[in-house]
């Protein structure tokens, strides 16, 4: 699980440790989005501790690099979590996975996307209950604050667009209270428009717009 991060406003960068940006062998966009707000105040995290924020999904688009000696350039990789905690604190159970890989994938490179995803989440997650071969697109769009992204993934449908504090406060003492899932990962909080996953593996669906609940931005490592 990610570390170490740094925020200072709602609009700059948390980084999870460790970042390996110098010379990577990997690097691309990412986003993530959480069932709770990660952009909030302290008494709201305390308040939903065990009650939300147990579904997430993480994405990751393979700009440039190799993972394993396998080269993935231009791939892309999307995990869906059910975990039995709050995501970001400490995990009495790995979390239940399932992982959607692209179809332009060969075998070669779905097996190292798989392992990708183990590695950026650490021990995240136990059970991989399924890989899913389906077309995997993650976009990022221009925007004031770089927190604006679409994905879709088979069965999953993720949008977010910029986080206003003026606009989307709720205590006006709102901070980063969770940093990203994954390793290597500098990002902005933003808000969700969009969050669902309508698959079966996990025994557990959810559609969950309209949180301060992502974090998009990019990745890097060796």
């Amino acid at each position: 699980m990610a570390g170490l991060y740094v925020f200072l406003t709602a609009l700059s960068l948390v980084t999870a440790e460790p970042m390996q940006s110098s010379n990577p062998t990997i690097r691309g966009q990412y986003l993530e989005a959480r069932t709770c707000d990660v952009y909030t105040g302290s008494c709201f995290a305390n308040a939903d501790t065990g009650l939300t924020g147990r579904n997430a999904v993480l994405a990751w688009k393979i700009e440039q690099g190799s993972y394993r000696g396998c080269n993935l350039d231009g791939l892309a990789v999307a995990v869906v979590l059910a975990a039995s905690d709050t995501l970001g604190l400490k995990q009495s159970a790995p979390a239940k996975a399932v992982v959607i890989v692209d179809t332009a994938a060969n075998a070669e490179q779905r097996q190292a996307l798989v392992a990708f995803v183990r590695a950026q989440t650490g021990n995240l997650i136990g059970e991989i209950v399924a890989v899913r071969s389906a077309p995997v697109q993650l976009s990022q769009c221009p925007c004031d604050n770089g927190a604006c992204a679409r994905l879709t993934a088979d069965n999953v449908q993720v949008a977010t667009r910029c986080i206003y504090p003026e606009h989307d406060k709720a205590c006006g003492n709102e901070s980063v209270q969770y940093p990203p899932l994954a390793r290597g990962v500098q990002a902005v909080a933003a808000m969700t428009v969009e969050h669902s996953y309508t698959g079966k593996e996990l025994n557990q669906t959810w559609q969950d717009a309209g949180r301060r609940g992502a974090f998009v931005g990019r990745f890097s490592s060796r």
